[in-house]
């Protein structure tokens, strides 16, 4: 980390921080996203077979392609690695060895380098080296076993709690925890960020009532949709409306509005049946726009349930984020001095600038990074193509 830059309140957090990202498809690339979105300098190594980033994920990124079966190739990365401050893997565990790449090899050049290994089932354990996706992370530690419907078989919410909760998020803590505790240490570390270990994590205030009249099994419990207070509502138009009325005086507040008679015990659950009944017929009389302006500002929980095309377009979210999209979702989090702004997306490769920037000469640079290797795209498997 380069100390010596001074930060003006516009600098962002991470700015002189060179993150080096050899990882691939989605949790690896989103976790370096953010890193880029909080400032740091992030070298996407592209190559090989194993699949590219997805392109939502590569703003604020370079793009160097090397052929690591060549000595050159694995000697360029070396020579990238041995100036960086954050090293990104994301194949299974012994893969990157085998490219010069491992932690051993890399620490041995540069003993400051924070290592991030960022596998589904970790570095160690009978299942290390399995074959896996965000479905089967949630399948093993019992988050698909707690979510979806009774009578249907479990429903996998996107990929957005394995992948990029549990896995890019949970890896961007570990980072910049290595990153702070180098400060007094001067030494790097090997990151093991397992997308098993931050489901488990994610878990912690279900697993222990599991079985229990708040959590019984799946597609019941309290926070699972059973309660008539915490659940969905379909409107008039065909549009729902979520409700979040869990504390008494929410839910004191919207039975006011349209319940009939002396409010319910919420909390009995015989009564769950006369709730539900109410809200529903209810809600189902007017469309879900009526709902949303009737209860803003009425403390009561509820708001509409928004396709993604409409998110952009919420008042709270043009106020907050003026400039997003779907192709721009915002950078996080906010802070009160530094301003984040997410970058612009180039993909184009810059093999030659970053190896000339590394001191590699021309005919270094012809073959460790051949034409062959800039042309491949790999595949990263989003968007998919489908026959219709």
């Amino acid at each position: 980390m380069n100390q010596a830059k001074s930060k003006s309140p516009q600098t962002r957090p991470l700015a002189g921080v060179r993150v080096l990202d050899m990882s691939r498809l989605a949790p690896g690339p989103y976790c370096t996203m953010l890193l880029a979105d909080l400032g740091a300098e992030v070298i996407v190594v592209t190559g090989g077979r194993a699949g590219v980033p997805v392109s939502t994920f590569s703003r604020g990124k370079r793009f160097v392609a090397l052929d690591l079966k060549a000595e050159e190739g694995r000697a360029a990365l070396q020579k990238l690695a041995a100036t960086s401050d954050v090293f990104v893997e994301s194949f299974r565990p012994g893969v990157s060895a085998r490219l010069g790449a491992g932690y051993e090899d890399l620490s041995g050049l540069n003993p400051s380098l924070i290592y991030c290994s960022l596998t589904g089932y970790g570095q160690v354990g009978p299942l290390a080296q399995e074959a896996g996706h965000d479905i089967n992370y949630l399948a093993l530690t019992g988050v698909l076993g707690a979510i979806g419907p009774r009578d249907r078989p479990p429903t996998a919410p996107l990929n957005v709690i394995a992948d990029f909760a549990a896995g890019g998020l949970t890896a961007v803590v570990g980072i910049l925890a290595a990153l702070f505790e180098r400060v007094s240490s001067g030494k790097g570390q090997h990151i093991d960020a397992a997308m098993i270990d931050g489901c488990m994590s994610l878990m912690a205030m279900h697993y222990p009532v599991w079985g229990q009249a708040v959590m019984p099994e799946r597609g019941s419990g309290w926070l699972a949709g059973s309660a008539p207070y915490y659940r969905c509502y379909v409107c008039s138009d065909g549009g729902y409306v979520a409700v979040g009325a869990l504390e008494p005086q929410f839910f004191l507040a919207l039975w006011k509005d349209i319940g009939a008679g002396d409010p319910p015990d919420q909390m009995d659950m015989k009564a769950w049946r006369l709730i539900e009944e109410t809200f529903a017929r209810a809600f189902v009389s007017r469309p879900r726009d009526h709902w949303t302006r009737r209860y803003i500002g009425q403390d009561v929980c509820v708001f509409p349930v928004l396709s993604p095309d409409e998110v952009w377009t919420h008042p709270h979210i043009k106020a907050r984020f003026p400039d997003a999209d779907a192709d721009n979702v915002p950078a996080i989090p906010r802070f009160s001095r530094t301003v984040l702004s997410p970058a612009p997306r180039d993909e184009s490769d810059q093999s030659d600038a970053i190896l000339t920037e590394a001191g590699l000469r021309p005919d270094e640079i012809a073959l460790a990074s051949p034409a062959k290797e800039r042309a491949s795209t790999g595949w990263s498997g989003w968007p998919p193509h489908f026959k219709t």
